[in-house]
């Protein structure tokens, strides 16, 4: 494991303490990185995200990805949390406290754009972050990648409808011009551009040149992992004022991601511990269900409702909750590890 995965959250806080710096000496620089958008997508954010997600891309496996059918319950697991539970769940906890138990603090519209980030973030199941949770908890590297293949492909069609049928729920509307376009540039594209960067590779090295790929990938690595850790930092940059004016709300939003991401682990776990599944598939499995594609969340956030949107707002807590969560259900599945 690379310096980089030991000590994630410390990158990862320390991204959000310049972004949050920035946003503040800096924000008229910050306002015009803001005003790179085309089509409603702001173009720094797109591009940070194609550096974290397309390397990522030209790791799954095809091939794998048809053997699915021997090992299908582990495969099975990850799917009904990820898309019959986890947007469903995340869409209730938003309604149930934003329109209810907290509708007497925050302002009834600004309620409606926290829940719309919500939503956006438990439709979004992880896809870059898990292979490095996978890793933390020493689970099967191989089957994960299936898991986050199979994920991928379903995204492509999955994502868009229910986000739309549950930001309906909610009384928004949904543009679904634009909806679409973030699928294609957020899923789509990526997806496409990994698949034929890994069929050009296989071609020029045959059977052999997967070590091909993994040079490939291996090589790109820094800037993915420089595309995640500036992604944060542009993110509370562009978020800073709101996030230094109202840590009420941003306390309040925190407290359904983190009910949503401790409840969404348990189910998965009761779920693995009933199939009987391996610890190796098991702890992936579930985290790869708690975990969000934060990247695609807040992007789609940004090109639905603008940059300084309630729903923005939202998605950008879910970055400052999700690792620190996710790290300690790592430390949990660790301890669980059968002697």
């Amino acid at each position: 494991m690379g310096v980089f995965e030991r000590f994630l959250s410390l990158w990862v806080a320390l991204a959000m303490l310049a972004g949050v710096a920035l946003g503040l000496l800096a924000p008229q620089q910050v306002q015009a990185l803001a005003g790179f958008e085309f089509a409603q997508v702001n173009g720094i954010v797109a591009l940070l995200i194609w550096a974290m997600v397309y390397p990522m891309m030209i790791q799954i496996d095809w091939g794998a990805v048809r053997e699915v059918g021997r090992k299908p319950q582990g495969l099975a697991l990850t799917l009904v949390v990820n898309w019959l539970i986890k947007p469903f769940t995340m869409a209730a906890l938003g309604l149930l406290f934003f329109r209810y138990l907290f509708a007497p603090w925050v302002d009834p519209q600004e309620a409606q754009q926290y829940i719309a980030g919500m939503i956006l973030l438990g439709v979004a199941p992880c896809t870059a972050m898990v292979f490095v949770w996978s890793q933390l908890v020493k689970g099967d590297a191989a089957y994960t990648l299936v898991q986050v293949s199979v994920n991928d492909l379903i995204m492509v069609v999955a994502f868009a409808p229910i986000a739309a049928l549950l930001l309906g729920v909610t009384d928004l509307s949904v543009p679904w011009a634009t909806l679409l376009l973030s699928t294609l540039l957020y899923v789509v594209l990526p997806l496409t551009a990994g698949m034929a960067t890994r069929r050009l590779l296989l071609q020029r090295g045959g059977v052999p040149g997967v070590p091909g790929v993994q040079r490939f990938v291996a090589a790109l690595k820094p800037a993915a992992v420089l595309g995640l850790i500036a992604t944060v930092l542009m993110l509370f940059a562009f978020q800073a004022q709101t996030l230094v004016a109202k840590p009420f709300v941003i306390a309040l939003i925190a407290v359904p991601l983190i009910l949503q991401s401790y409840g969404i682990f348990a189910i998965g776990w009761w779920g693995a511990r009933r199939l009987g599944l391996p610890h190796a598939v098991a702890g992936p499995a579930c985290l790869i269900g708690t975990s969000n594609f934060f990247e695609l969340a807040v992007a789609v956030a940004i090109s639905l409702f603008g940059l300084h949107s309630g729903a923005a707002l939202a998605t950008v807590v879910g970055v400052l909750v999700e690792v620190p969560v996710m790290l300690s259900l790592v430390a949990w599945v660790n301890r669980a590890r059968p002697a």
